[in-house]
């Protein structure tokens, strides 16, 4: 059942979308207005959750080390897995938000005969999650063209470079396949291993196939049924400028892609798709790891409790401590 809901979620959304394109009404509907909504939608709910992270008090220093941390002049520091300063803490986050490098450290575990607990390297996952982003981002860049006139060249450029390997007219991108491709495997991976299985939960596998169905939707859109890009442009252009206008004639198969597209915008602040903006705000990224060389101190601490030190404890339970055959520092 959590894989069959959303399915069949994303379904009927799809149909909804293909039968309601053929309605004059319901296409400036799906076309123009529900566009609108889910922009604003995505827009407020994204900053309102990264406000609500950022005014959220992280009263511990607590960041993820995974490597040795500065100590003596002598002892070589990990900077990157044990930041000591902000700059040792930009350094990660790079590696964090451009190349994935936790998840690149990925391990799996698994119990062999004995019974023996084994370890080993795990990079599919690295590999498919940023070939499915990074395609995301290029995807998204590309549908600039239709938002913008003149087009700006650094659109051009990569529209050129994600199609250079032409195969059949019009061009199929690159980008387009490994977005697929990624997306399923993202999906087998939850199927076919047990423990991902366990875990996964009807909204694991809702933003899996609808991404699936807009990358779908789209080829379908661009190499089966030939829709009037022309006058998808003058409609998406007319959107950007704040005066859209509805052409006629535009293929069912569009307010399908748009559809789904807005299902997307509104279901993303929502969702645990938001670590793009999440990650920014970890404490266990964005922290330094600097406890031996400065002292923190808790703001939520009641300045009128004085702190009870271990000298001052032992001082107040001494006698109880050595009857009960605690050692004691001081006789």
């Amino acid at each position: 059942m959590r894989i069959l809901y959303p399915f069949l979620a994303i379904l009927a959304v799809s149909v909804v979308a293909y039968l309601g394109g053929k309605v004059t009404g319901l296409q400036y509907l799906f076309g123009v207005v529900l566009p609108y909504l889910a922009f604003a939608v995505f827009v407020v709910g994204f900053v309102n959750r990264v406000l609500h992270w950022a005014k959220s008090p992280v009263p511990f220093r607590i960041p993820t080390t995974c490597g040795q941390g500065k100590s003596l002049d002598w002892i070589k520091q990990d900077r990157l897995d044990c930041p000591n300063n902000k700059l040792e803490v930009i350094g990660r986050m790079i590696l964090e938000v451009f190349a994935f490098r936790s998840l690149f450290r990925n391990t799996k575990a698994e119990v062999h005969d004995g019974p023996k607990l084994a370890y080993g390297s795990s990079k599919w996952l690295w590999l498919f999650a940023i070939l499915f982003h990074y395609s995301f981002l290029i995807i998204v860049i590309r549908h600039l063209r239709l938002f913008t006139e003149p087009v700006p060249s650094f659109v051009a450029i990569t529209e050129f470079f994600d199609g250079i390997l032409q195969i059949g007219a019009p061009t199929m991108y690159q980008t387009d396949v490994i977005l697929l491709a990624a997306v399923g495997f993202l999906f087998l991976r939850r199927i076919m291993s047990s423990q991902v299985r366990y875990i996964s939960l009807a909204a694991d596998y809702f933003p899996l196939f609808l991404i699936f169905a807009i990358g779908l939707s789209g080829i379908l859109m661009r190499f089966y049924f030939r829709v009037d890009v022309v006058a998808i442009k003058q409609l998406t252009v007319g959107i950007a400028s704040l005066s859209p206008t509805l052409p006629a004639g535009i293929h069912p198969i569009f307010f399908v892609h748009v559809l789904l597209v807005c299902v997307l915008l509104i279901y993303f602040p929502f969702s645990k798709l938001m670590h793009m903006g999440g990650v920014f705000l970890s404490p266990t990224r964005n922290m330094s790891n600097n406890s031996r060389s400065v002292r923190h101190i808790n703001p939520w601490n009641d300045p009128n409790i004085k702190p009870h030190s271990y000298a001052d404890y032992e001082d107040e339970f001494r006698d109880v401590m050595k009857e009960a055959g605690i050692p004691v520092e001081k006789e």
